[in-house]
């Protein structure tokens, strides 16, 4: 069955494979939300007298039937029928007949797949939110246990400053934050209703906008029908960019861990069942996890180019290219998922070297310590600067590992407290809550 199809041709069976590809996959993914946009489409239907008020009774109570048997695993879309859209059609109309088919008034399936990825985009936002917050608390959990212990910090990878796991846990942490910041301005865009822009060009019937709008929990619509057409696309393009943020923090901690896991550094280990071995290297313990998380994240930071690339030169209106982002960004919210809960799993385990900065072949990272005691002294800084590093010339370098940072942000002062709020705040700023109390409402009245 095809929404499309106006006669008996048939049409040809490779051109048919080709066109649909794997969108039954991705469509399954979309069917408990296409559901939601007809019952809330139905409801808008009888306000303008387009179905009476029996008929969309009997449309809204065997399209919960439908969505249940989704949320119970039993749905399938048949093989010879198109997608998603298709099947609910077919299956309404074996069972309510010509009340069945008319469901599809006053829109496209356009403006229907249009609202399908919306609302699953929504959710998986709110999913990858809550993800990523467990992993924020577990940062700052670790910030806090490992305050004292220091670690070298570098610059260009060559020795620089003392740093502490204190702070280089919670720079992660407060990374985040920012990524969820991106994230939420992604979330505004998802989080209007093109429904009822139809094929992208309105509708002649008098429907309401506005209402199915308020039903499916959504913040606000896009007014311009033409503009709701052209955000797909668009809204891939900025929701992978979000995302690829995430993803670029955490190949980065990846690559960290990978480094000091490295016997050379020895600054952390991890207990014998998180690592793999070598078959032919009897001594290896190799960081497989983080080599594919760093893989797998740089796979998805590659995400808004590759949207980029696919929507160049399309002009306004629909096209069929639109179709293959499914296959590109859906999978990317699963893989990310993965990769921060099995960081988490890792990070939990991990185990801390103590006093490193004790080995004599860290000490010029206290030279900066050195040059500030002569400054605290009254020297001027230049001078102080080339005193030390004279000394360091002449192999006369003499230092304390003794360290007094207070200032806010620092090894002393690591303002957990500050970032935690500021996460929390970001969070809820997303206002999820709104949202479901839409969407259990019209599951339920």
């Amino acid at each position: 069955m095809k929404l499309w199809q106006k006669n008996n041709t048939n049409v040809s069976k490779q051109v048919e494979q080709f066109t649909v590809g794997n969108d039954h996959e991705f469509d399954l993914q979309l069917a408990p939300f296409d559901l939601l946009g007809n019952i809330a489409h139905a409801k808008m239907l009888e306000t303008v007298d387009l179905l009476t008020k029996d008929e969309a009774e009997v449309l809204i109570k065997e399209l919960k039937s439908i969505y249940n048997s989704i949320q119970n695993s039993q749905f399938k879309i048949n093989e010879d029928i198109e997608d998603v859209h298709s099947q609910i059609e077919f299956l309404l109309t074996k069972k309510l007949g010509n009340v069945g088919k008319k469901i599809h008034s006053a829109r496209s399936r356009n403006d229907q797949v249009l609202v399908d990825i919306k609302l699953f985009l929504r959710h998986e936002i709110e999913q990858l939110v809550l993800t990523v917050q467990s992993f924020f608390e577990l940062l700052i959990e670790q910030s806090e246990k490992h305050k004292d212990d220091l670690l070298p910090g570098y610059t260009h990878l060559q020795l620089a400053m003392p740093s502490s796991f204190g702070l280089w846990f919670g720079a992660y942490a407060e990374s985040l934050i920012d990524d969820l910041v991106v994230l939420k301005s992604a979330y505004e865009i998802v989080n209007k209703n093109p429904l009822g822009s139809a094929a992208g060009y309105g509708s002649s019937f008098a429907i309401n906008r506005t209402l199915t709008t308020a039903l499916l929990g959504f913040d606000d619509m896009h007014y311009n029908v033409v503009y709701a057409q052209m955000s797909r696309g668009k809204t891939e393009r900025i929701v992978a960019s979000a995302v690829a943020n995430i993803a670029d923090t955490l190949a980065k901690l990846s690559m960290d861990v990978c480094l000091y896991v490295n016997q050379n550094f020895g600054f952390i280990s991890f207990p014998a069942e998180f690592t793999t071995g070598s078959s032919i290297m009897p001594h290896k313990k190799n960081p497989d996890v983080f080599e594919l998380i760093r893989s797998h994240c740089n796979q998805i930071k590659s995400l808004p180019n590759e949207i980029m690339l696919m929507t160049t030169n399309l002009p306004s209106g629909y096209h069929r290219d639109l179709q293959l982002l499914k296959q590109n960004l859906f999978p990317a919210f699963t893989m990310l998922k993965d990769c921060v809960n099995v960081a988490s799993l890792m990070l939990s385990n991990v185990e801390i070297k103590k006093d490193i900065l004790q080995d004599e072949k860290y000490k010029y990272l206290f030279s900066v310590e050195e040059v500030n005691k002569l400054v605290l002294q009254g020297l001027p800084f230049r001078d102080a600067y080339k005193k030390i590093g004279l000394n360091i010339e002449a192999n006369n370098f003499s230092y304390s590992t003794a360290l007094e940072h207070t200032h806010e942000g620092s090894i002393g002062n690591l303002m957990n407290d500050k970032i935690a709020i500021n996460m929390q705040s970001v969070i809820d700023s997303f206002q999820f809550f709104k949202y479901h109390k839409a969407i259990e409402a019209l599951l339920n009245e």
